[in-house]
Formats: structure tokens, sequence, C-alpha cells
């Protein structure tokens, strides 16, 4: 019967030692993705910049366009919920 607990003991400590590798495996790799991820918005960032600075040596407000924009009405898509909906 003490063995049995000895054993018992050691499978749980062996699922727990499992998922402590699995948890710690799965943030590493998101790590790594969070650093592509923002090395990614990063390029974006600098390509906007980019465009921003060459309409505006063509004279173009871009201040202007953005007013025009936001008063037009967006249409949302059917079926389509937001993030914060859904979480």
């Amino acid at each position: 019967m003490n063995g049995d607990i000895k054993n018992m003991a050691k499978l749980n400590e062996s699922e727990k030692s499992e998922k402590i590798g699995f948890h710690k495996g799965s943030l590493a790799t998101l790590t790594k993705e969070r650093e592509e991820l923002a090395r990614m918005l990063s390029i974006v960032e600098q390509l906007m910049h980019m465009h921003i600075k060459e309409l505006k040596d063509l004279g173009i407000d871009l201040a202007a366009e953005a007013k025009k924009a936001n008063q037009t009405p967006t249409k949302k898509l059917k079926g389509k919920k937001d993030l914060g909906e859904i979480l």
C-alpha cells in the first residue's frame, strides 16, 4: 500500500513536470512570436512614415483627408464581431 502511494506521487510529479515544461515552452514560443511581430510592426511604421512624407511633399493635406474619412460612416461587416465582444 505504501508503494502505491509513492508510485502515485511520482506519477503526479511527472505530470506536474510535464505541464510545467509545456507551459514554459509555450511562453518561449510566444515570446519569440511577439518579438517578430514587434519587428514587423516597426517595418510597417517605417514604410507608413515614408509614404506620409512623400504625400506631404506632393502637397496632400493628410489632416484634411483624415477628417473627411472620419465624417463618412463605416459599415460593419455582417457576422463579424469585434475581438472585445468575443472575449
